[in-house]
């Protein structure tokens, strides 16, 4: 077996986490696997996994492992993929990493599509509301909106939106309707914490662009749960149109401000490593999202 193999191999076992997972499908057993980690292990005198009973977990040396192992990969498969264009179909295992309201609205719903034209495609989708360090967390993909924060990754933009306040009726039947901006102060707004941008809500003014800084009881880190608070009557928000645009429509929730709100461009973006962005399977799904799962 090759270093490339052997690569291939840990990134298997890490994906899958486990060696009776990553052996499912190959033609490793697990003890085959794992013989295959300690060689590793000793031919570079470090420790790579730590093991137990239940489960298994990267060291530090086992992450930046992990993390050059991808991009080797990465490269090969680029290279080989530039020489066979043409010859076959997109396949492999692709990590996606996206926020909980995309995925649910916009990405979930395109998947079956997505995988029937690409059977040899296999997809790990995390959701998470946090920024994440594409490297660190391994990922192929990264669907995030808004701007963009690392200028080192390769990022295609893959949808346009706009943000819109609202609140459901039964807020506004006990608290009444703001009439202009400053009557946000006060009023109960719930907001996303750690995105400090979020608070600062943009409105026109006479002499430009002026934010208000709004608060409320209540944050949280995920932008769907921003919704559902909101249909629950605890306050007004301020999210993407494409979360909250079937509740609007239905009358749940209520569009506020609509003249006076300064509601900037929300762009979509696909985040890839540098190198990665041309691997077949990367191609495939970043232009089948921008095509399918695009506003």
């Amino acid at each position: 077996m090759g270093q490339s193999d052997e690569m291939a191999a840990f990134l298997r076992i890490i994906d899958r986490g486990g060696f009776a997972a990553a052996a499912r499908g190959s033609a490793l057993t697990p003890s085959a696997l794992s013989k295959l980690v300690r060689r590793l292990e000793e031919r570079l005198g470090v420790r790579l996994l730590t093991r137990t009973t239940r489960r298994i977990a990267l060291t530090a040396e086992g992450e930046a492992y992990a993390a050059r192992a991808r991009d080797i990969l990465a490269m090969i498969e680029a290279a080989e993929a530039e020489v066979t264009a043409g010859r076959g179909r997109p396949r492999g295992h692709l990590r996606v990493n996206t926020g909980t309201a995309y995925a649910r609205h916009r990405l979930i719903p395109i998947l079956p599509a997505f995988l029937e034209r690409y059977p040899d495609i296999t997809l790990d989708l995390a959701l998470t509301d946090r920024r994440v360090d594409l490297m660190e967390d391994g990922a192929d993909v990264v669907l995030r909106t808004g701007p963009l924060e690392d200028s080192s990754l390769v990022a295609r933009k893959i949808a346009d939106g706009r943000r819109v306040i609202c609140a459901a009726p039964a807020y506004l039947a006990r608290r009444g309707a703001p009439g202009r901006p400053e009557d946000l102060l006060r009023h109960d707004c719930v907001v996303l914490h750690g995105l400090a941008r979020l608070t600062a809500w943009p409105f026109r003014g006479a002499g430009g662009i002026v934010t208000l800084l709004v608060r409320g009881p209540v944050t949280t880190d995920s932008a769907e749960a921003l919704r559902d608070l909101a249909l629950a009557g605890l306050g007004i928000i301020r999210v993407s149109e494409v979360l909250v645009r079937g509740a609007i429509r239905d009358g749940r929730l209520v569009p506020l401000l609509e003249a006076e709100h300064a509601s900037e461009e929300v762009p979509v973006w696909a985040i890839t490593a540098p190198g990665r962005h041309r691997m077949p399977r990367i191609q495939a799904f970043v232009d089948f999202v921008a095509a399918h799962a695009g506003e």
